[in-house]
C-alpha cells in the first residue's frame, strides 16, 4: 500500500493502491514486490518530479528494483539487512578495517534520559556480487542508553549522498517508513474504517473496490483535517474518529442538511449551548 509520509508529521497521504493478484496470462503467483513494480511503472513518472524518495523494507532492497526506481528519477532509502546482503556487508567489513567507514556520535535528551545515537556510513558500496553491480551508499544507526543498553539498530541502503550532516536526516527519513504501519494501517484497522473486513467479498473485483473506497474516504478525511477549519475543530472536540463517524451517521439518518457546511455548523453549535438547568421542586 503506497503512502506519502514525512518525518515529524503525524499525517500520511494514501496513494492509489496496487493489489496483489495473479495477472492475466501468467500462472506465477503474484507477490508484493511485483505489485510494487507495477505501481512504479504506472505512477512513478507522476511522483518523481515532486522530489519524493522511495522507502521500503529489506524486500525491496535488491538491484533490479533499485534500478527501476532510479530509471523513474526517484531516490531511495531501503532497509538493508546483513542476512540478505552478504556481499555488501563483506565490503563494509573490509572498509571498516581500512578506516573508510565513518562514525558520527550524537547525544540527546529525550525528556526522561540521555540516549546516544551512533551513526556509521560508507559510500559507493556494491549492492551485489559481480561486475556492473549497482553502487549504493550505506548507513546504520544504533541507539543506546548512557549505560550501553541497546534500544534500536537498523541499516539502510540509499541513493542519497552521505556526510556527517546528511546521514541523520537520511536515517530519520528511512525510519519514517513505520508511519505507514502506525499512522496508516493501524488507523484504517482500528479507528472506525474497518479496513480488515472488506477482504474476501465478491468473486472478482468487489474486495479491491471496497478497499479502494475506504482508502479514498481516509484520504478525504486527511485533506479535510488540513483544509477545513470546522472539520478540524470537530475532530478536536470529539474524543475519536469513531465518535465523529457515528454522530454523522445518526444525524443524517433523521435530518436533511442543505450542505456539508450546514451539517458541521449544526454539530458545532451543540458544543456552544449551555447545559440544561436541573429541575427544582
Amino acid at each position: 500500500m503506497p503512502v506519502l509520509v514525512k518525518p515529524g508529521l503525524d499525517k500520511v497521504i494514501p496513494l492509489a493502491p496496487e493489489f496483489i493478484h495473479n495477472q492475466d496470462g501468467t500462472l506465477k503467483q503474484d507477490c508484493e514486490l511485483n505489485a510494487g513494480k507495477r505501481w512504479l511503472t504506472r505512477w512513478g513518472k507522476d511522483y518523481a518530479p515532486l522530489g519524493v524518495t522511495a522507502l521500503g523494507d529489506d524486500l525491496y532492497c535488491h538491484e533490479p528494483f533499485c534500478r527501476d526506481l532510479l530509471a523513474q528519477g526517484m531516490d531511495f532509502i531501503l532497509v538493508c539487512k546483513p542476512d540478505s546482503h552478504s556481499t555488501l556487508y563483506d565490503w563494509i567489513g573490509f572498509l571498516e578495517r581500512s578506516g573508510a567507514v565513518k562514525t558520527l556520535v550524537k547525544k540527546r535528551w529525550t525528556g526522561k534520559r540521555y540516549e546516544i545515537d551512533t551513526y556509521r556510513y560508507a559510500l559507493e558500496v556494491p549492492l551485489r556480487d559481480g561486475e556492473g553491480a549497482l553502487a549504493v551508499n550505506w548507513c546504520e544507526l544504533t541507539t543506546t542508553t548512557s549505560d550501553g543498553k541497546r534500544l534500536y539498530r537498523n541499516a539502510f541502503a540509499t541513493s542519497h549522498p552521505l556526510d556527517d550532516k546528511a546521514v541523520p536526516e537520511v536515517v530519520q527519513a528511512g525510519r519514517s517508513r513505520w508511519k505507514i504501519e502506525n499512522e496508516n494501517n493501524n488507523t484504517l484497522k482500528t479507528k472506525g474504517y474497518h479496513f480488515e473486513h472488506n477482504y474476501g467479498h465478491g468473486k472478482k473485483h468487489l474486495s479491491a473496490l471496497l478497499a479502494t473506497l475506504i482508502l479514498l474516504a481516509y484520504l478525504m478525511h486527511t485533506v479535510l483535517e488540513w483544509m477545513d477549519d470546522k472539520y478540524r475543530l470537530l475532530r478536536q472536540k470529539l474524543p475519536s474518529r469513531q465518535r465523529l463517524f457515528n454522530d454523522i451517521r445518526a444525524l443524517t439518518c433523521y435530518l436533511c442538511f442543505d450542505s456539508w457546511e450546514s451539517l458541521l455548523d449544526f454539530m458545532l453549535q451543540s458544543f456552544d449551548r449551555p447545559p440544561p438547568k436541573p429541575k427544582t421542586g
